[in-house]
Order: C-alpha cells, then structure tokens, then sequence
C-alpha cells in the first residue's frame, strides 16, 4: 500500500533524507520514530506529495508521488502537527466545505460527516465555532477530516498531542480500530503509544532509516542484552566480586535493596548471547547467601531507541572526522 524506493531530499548543502526504503502493507499500523531533525517530517511530506523529492521514488495505492499527486491526495488522509483550520467555521461547516473540495456528492458527504463525528468524539461542538473550541477539539476536527472521504492511507503527524489522558486512550483505540480498513502510518514521539498502537516500528536517525520490525522484534533483539537483576543477603563487595567472575558477565553493578538494608541488589550486564539468570543462581546459594529474587529486566522502546539513534550519530561523527 506504501512503497518506498530510495527516497532522498536535499536542501543545499544537506541531505535531510538519505535513500530512505521500506514497504508497509495493506491494513498495517506503522509507528514512525525519529529524533527532531531526523527526516521524519521531511519524509512525510514528499509521501503526502507536498514536497518533491530530490531523487528515489515512492507510491500510496499504487500511484507515485510525483507524476500522479492528485491521486495520491485522494488515496489519503493526512493530520499534520499542526491543523490547519478555518477558525471563523464552525465544526460542521467545516467539514461539508472540506467534503465539497474533494467533490464527494452530499447525501455520502452527509453521511460521512455523522460518521466522523461519531468515531472522533465531536458530536457536543458539531455547531461550535472552531476557533471557540480547545486544542484537543481542533485536533479530533483534524483527524475527521482526515477520515472525511473514507481513504486506504492514513498518514498521521502525533495525532494525540493536546488531548487529555481519557481522549488519548480513546484515540489509540480508534487507530487500532482503523488498521483493519485502512493502512496507517503514525509518527509520535510518546514511546508507549507505538507499542500500544503498532504492528512494526521504523526507526529514521540523521535521515536514514536504523532499525524495523515489530515492537516485540526489536526488543527481542535487546533481549540478552538487558540486565539481570540479583538480590540477596550478603556482604555487597563478596557479592559483587564473585558475580562479577561469572563467565558470561561483562559488568556488575551494586544497587540499593528497596526496602531491606541488610539485602543487597546486583545488576549484571551480560556479554552477547548469554542468559546470567540460571548460573547467577547457582552461584549465589552455592556461598549460602539467601536469594529473595533473580529477574530480567526487560528492554524498553525507549532505551532501543535510544542506542540505535545514539549509534547513528557516533558512527555519522566518526564520518565526518575521517
């Protein structure tokens, strides 16, 4: 439904994007990550054909970007950021007006507009001035028009900042919702709403893509990599030096007991490929110090994105210096 070939766009002297590629299929819910300044809107808007790209290709419902804008803008809906809107409207004005510019006939603009303020919660400001209305508000008007003429491709630019924590959790739903009928691409940065909300993440740092897959794939692959935590009774330098001679430890670290002074909590970081907790175990009753629990903790969204856009950056120094 989204095919992306080499994408680049250059603005002078930069490259804001750099050959960026990858394929989203039809129904998906994609989670777009990046940094400020990674290329993430710059990419957005070549896809939404705002922007031309300086060379690579790219396709919404099969038809290109470039040659065939018109098309595309009718195969999707697009929420930036910021909403542009016509303050002096009022809600349903509005959206009969943005029905009229994409030539939808009235008795489907009719029912497209009671659909969209159905599932966008707009039904109580319907004959409210927009301009009156909160940014939350303007933001659910956004996203109906959005939704207005029912297109495959739903391009969303952090469609949950402004609402309160009842509206975020109700937008999340319908963009769950919605991934069954069309194909979604959501550009956040609030972390946990692409686990809660995505089926595969990509992750775009200095203008190149650095890491895809689902959100379960991409922790999966920090997964021995994430700590073991060790808590026991017994002396902490002991504890720390005997668990640090564990063949499979590169790092130990000693950290308070939460609630117990006399128990001591031993983080250690595995070398690639090793699971600690077995071993760990065994070490620690083997010197008959009492073991209250051993767990691994897990890798979050956030520490992957992290170290894959700290990487990013390391290795873009490293190329400039050389």
């Amino acid at each position: 439904m989204i095919s992306v070939n080499q994408l680049t766009k250059v603005f002078g002297l930069t490259k804001a994007v750099d050959r960026v590629s990858f394929e989203v299929d039809k129904g998906q819910i994609i989670g777009f990550l990046g940094p400020n300044g990674a290329g993430k809107s710059t990419t957005l808007r070549m896809l939404t054909s705002y922007l031309p790209p300086t060379s690579g290709t790219a396709t919404i419902a099969g038809y290109d970007i470039f040659h065939q804008a018109d098309e595309v803008r009718q195969s999707l809906g697009y929420l930036p950021e910021n909403v542009p809107l016509y303050m002096e409207m009022k809600v349903e004005e509005y959206l009969d007006f943005r029905g009229q510019l994409r030539r939808m006939e009235r008795a489907h603009r009719r029912q497209r507009i009671d659909y969209v303020m159905e599932r966008c919660w707009l039904n109580s400001v319907r004959r409210r001035t927009i301009g009156h209305l909160s940014k939350g508000f303007r933001q659910r008007v956004g996203l109906a028009d959005a939704l207005l003429h029912n297109p495959p491709v739903l391009i969303l630019d952090e469609p949950t900042v402004g609402l309160d924590p009842n509206q975020i959790r109700e937008t999340r739903k319908l963009i769950r919702e919605l991934g069954g009928q069309h194909t979604v691409m959501l550009s956040t940065h609030i972390l946990p709403e692409v686990e809660a909300t995505c089926d595969r993440v990509i992750v775009i740092a200095n203008g190149r893509i650095v890491a895809q897959g689902s959100p379960q794939d991409l922790l999966r692959s920090r997964r021995m990599a994430a700590r073991v935590l060790v808590e026991c009774r017994g002396p902490a330098r002991e504890v720390e030096s005997v668990l640090g001679r564990l063949s499979g430890v590169a790092q130990v670290e000693l950290l308070p007991s939460s609630d117990d002074k006399n128990y001591v909590v031993a983080a250690l970081k595995a070398r690639d490929g090793y699971d600690l907790r077995e071993e760990a175990a065994r070490t620690v009753i083997q010197h008959g110090w009492p073991l209250r629990q051993i767990m691994l903790e897990h890798a979050t969204l956030e520490e992957f994105f992290v170290q894959v856009t700290a990487q990013q950056a390391t290795a873009e120094e490293a190329g400039q210096a050389a």
